[in-house]
């Protein structure tokens, strides 16, 4: 089995392609060893020292490290995603992945939403998965887009540059209505 990594714009962050498909449908974030009891990969990918978060998306893994060199924690990631997959064991013991938190928006913007939501699916998500993370859509109130971001994202340098110069000026070229972009 050969795994891949990618560097993220986050430096605390790299990204690990096992070449096969790590979550079918949706995504998942653990930000502490405590959230990880539903996977098994999880588990073990926390038992190594320095491990802060991990983040499954469909084809990589993203694993954010704590105040360690990568150079000392690479090789134990990279071992303990090998050792699972060849065990045979599922990424998650229960099935599926979260497919995203409850939005919320005013019942009169039900077409911008719609709008919205579409140029994220197909505009934003696929660039922000390159990078190793996850960008949902959590709300649209008098005229503030909210988003979430995980994964590679959720503490990155270069996020709020990401939010504000990029998706918030695509969403406002093509969605008039939207005024701002804010991070939950």
């Amino acid at each position: 089995m050969f795994i891949q990594t990618e560097a993220t714009p986050n430096p605390a962050t790299l990204k690990f392609l096992p070449g096969r498909i790590v979550l079918s449908e949706g995504t998942m974030d653990f930000r502490k060893a405590e959230d990880a009891s539903t996977s098994p990969l999880a588990e073990k990918l926390f038992s190594v020292e320095g491990i802060e978060g991990i983040f499954f998306g469909h084809d990589f893994i993203s694993v954010t490290k704590g105040d360690v060199d990568w150079q000392h924690i690479k090789p134990a990631v990279l071992g303990a995603i090998m050792e699972h997959f060849m065990s045979g064991q599922p990424v998650m013991a229960t099935a599926g992945g979260e497919t995203g938190d409850e939005e919320f928006f005013e019942d009169a913007d039900g077409e911008i939403v719609e709008t919205i939501k579409e140029l994220i699916e197909t505009r934003v998500r696929p660039a922000v998965a390159q990078d190793g993370g996850d960008i949902t859509f959590r709300g649209f109130r008098d005229g503030v887009v909210y988003l979430s971001m995980r994964g590679a994202c959720s503490g990155c340098p270069s996020s709020t540059a990401t939010l504000k110069h990029g998706i918030q000026n695509l969403l406002r070229h093509f969605v008039p209505e939207v005024e701002e972009v804010r991070a939950m």
